[in-house]
């Protein structure tokens, strides 16, 4: 927003605040009158708590009940709120909305789906009644696994009342043709071992419950006086005792076996947790004393507080540019201004701290490029300077083999300068592009024809491939150069019996060229630094067997002024990859150029 329509907002501002306030007592007054109520209807209530119920029961999971919870909220236009029994949130309707959660001010309504044990009247001997109970333990366990993982895939299911009052789970469709009904069932078995605890539990239950009885004849001639466990487990092979429970005792077991039945259910999260629903908010804020009062005390502090913005507005970032520029001009690159707002004065700031932040990069970039330059040629130039003199005095003789080693520092010195020259170049925006159509497949077999001698020599594998080959517009030899680059660092830190790769592709539009080898790797603190000048990874490296330090700030800068990235992933051990990728039409060209 500009200054000026600033200034005209806050006058504005403050002829409107003094109407609404005004309008604002009179609505805060009214709306108590009219806000919704604060309790839900009881008919509501026990609407939102069936249905939640239902789908509890039905699906065996509260996955996926926000959805149902939703459209509970939107019929009934009531706020529905669940919560575990620790207060821990299920799900809110205030969340779904987008709004933050308001104030419940009803009390909670339990929703328990899991089911209550009934046997049925028919079983009337002990091991019926225990039979019956693990069956139907193991019968919702695997139940509600089932009815979960089809949920969870989004398929219908459907409960039918079971003869002990414990639900059946069966899929609303029986057409499977994703086999999801089939993998579910395959997922939904129950282990042994919670069988045989739930047997075990079973027995317990019948030992301490049940009166004193007659020992029961089995088929096969033997006394049993109580019921094993792990014959409970197998009771489909066998038959019940040949003996009735007394109604006493029968009330007795059963009242035993259901809460025996609750318990295991609930063991391992097997059964969905019983919540608790709260349906409607309180929305009702407290009146502050003095409405009036506070209404002409505020219209009073925006007028004040508005003319005190527009002052200081204006006068303190002037003040602020001034003193800035004056210790700018003597020499003090570091000085800033803080940018406020997003008007005139604001960008002014901006392009000021621009300014000096370019000032300061240029100068801090001309000290860098000279400590460097001393830096690399003041050893190689002083061991020249030692054999020249020594050569001088006749302290060495001056054999082909010296002079050899004399030629190749030179050339070495010779590279730095030409690396230096065209790293200079490329960071002044100078460096000359011939682009063309590249083909990536190309490219690659040229660099790895270019450099297979080398490998070879160092018995190290170099390969090309491009899965996806394709062309982009860039400068041939400058692409050759990155390549070249990268793939004799690859070779310097690659040993024998290793391999390099050389590989092209495309991803979400963009040319990939990537180099990966499996030499030592990169230390995780070292990767920040590799395309630095002069880095090395092994500060012992010498010229001879780790280059000159200029070839990945070349390859960078170089890639950057084509529009692309380059970036590197390093395992210490393992290998280095390099991953250059480029625009492949000519409107990414073009905008690298710009």
């Amino acid at each position: 927003m500009s200054f000026r329509l600033r200034v005209l907002a806050v006058v504005v501002l403050v002829a409107v605040t003094a109407t609404a306030v005004t309008a604002w007592v009179t609505l805060e007054q009214a709306s108590r009158q009219v806000s919704e109520s604060a309790t839900a209807e009881r008919e509501q209530v026990a609407l939102i708590t069936s249905r939640i119920t239902e789908y509890g029961r039905t699906h065996g999971t509260w996955e996926g009940v926000a959805d149902a919870v939703y459209q509970l909220g939107v019929e009934t236009g009531q706020r529905i709120r669940l919560t575990t029994e620790f207060n821990e949130v299920v799900v809110d309707t205030d969340h779904l909305a987008g709004r933050s959660a308001r104030d419940v001010s009803t009390l909670p309504v339990p929703v328990n789906p899991r089911p209550t044990l009934q046997l049925s009247p028919d079983l009337r001997t002990e091991q019926a009644l225990a039979e019956a109970t693990l069956l139907e333990i193991d019968s919702y366990r695997s139940g509600v696994l089932f009815a979960a993982c089809l949920t969870r895939s989004y398929v219908a299911v459907t409960a039918v009342d079971g003869p002990n009052g414990v639900p059946r789970y069966l899929p609303a469709s029986t057409a499977d043709p994703y086999g999801v009904v089939r993998a579910c069932r395959g997922q939904s078995t129950v282990e042994d071992i919670l069988r045989r605890e739930d047997a075990a539990q079973v027995s317990r239950c019948t030992e301490f419950t049940v009166s004193p009885i007659e020992p029961a004849i089995t088929p096969d001639g033997r006394v049993q006086d109580r019921l094993d466990p792990l014959a409970l487990v197998e009771s489909a092979q066998g038959s019940p005792p040949l003996f009735e429970l007394s109604t006493a005792a029968r009330q007795t077991l059963v009242r035993c076996l259901a809460t025996i039945f609750a318990n295991r259910i609930s063991q391992d999260n097997f059964a969905p947790v019983p919540l608790l629903v709260y349906v409607g908010a309180d929305d009702e804020e407290p009146l502050s004393a003095g409405p009036i009062l506070l209404a002409a005390a505020l219209v009073a502090a925006l007028a004040a507080a508005g003319a005190l913005l527009v002052s200081r507005r204006v006068v303190r970032p002037i003040r602020a540019l001034t003193a800035a520029s004056y210790r700018l001009g003597k020499g003090d690159l570091s000085e800033r201004v803080p940018v406020i707002g997003r008007d005139e004065l604001a960008d002014l700031a901006r392009s000021f701290n621009r300014m000096a932040d370019s000032l300061q990069r240029g100068e801090e970039r001309q000290r860098r490029l000279v400590a460097d330059v001393a830096h690399e040629l003041r050893t190689p130039l002083a061991n020249l300077r030692g054999y020249l003199e020594a050569l001088k005095d006749g302290v060495v003789s001056p054999d082909p083999e010296l002079f050899a080693s004399l030629h190749e520092e030179a050339v070495l010195q010779q590279r730095i300068v030409d690396d230096l020259q065209d790293l200079a170049l490329a960071e002044a925006g100078t460096l000359v592009y011939h682009r063309s159509q590249v083909d990536l497949a190309e490219l690659l077999e040229t660099c790895r024809a270019a450099h297979q001698a080398v490998a070879e020599a160092a018995g190290v594998r170099l390969e090309a491939s491009a899965d996806q080959p394709g062309c982009v517009e860039a400068d041939p030899d400058r692409l050759r150069q990155v390549l070249g680059n990268l793939v004799s660092n690859a070779l310097r830190a690659t040993p024998a019996g290793g391999s390099i790769t050389l590989g092209a592709g495309r991803d979400r539009g963009l040319a990939v060229i990537t180099v990966a080898d499996t030499g030592t790797g990169i230390q995780p603190s070292d990767l920040p630094y590799v395309f630095d000048r002069f880095w090395r990874a092994d500060p012992a490296r010498g010229r001879e067997t780790g280059g000159s330090g200029l070839g990945l700030a070349i390859a960078r800068q170089i890639v950057t002024d084509h529009g692309g990235t380059i970036s590197v992933a390093s395992t210490p051990g393992q290998g280095t990859t390099f991953t250059i990728r480029l625009p492949t039409g000519p409107a990414g060209a073009a905008a690298a150029e710009a």
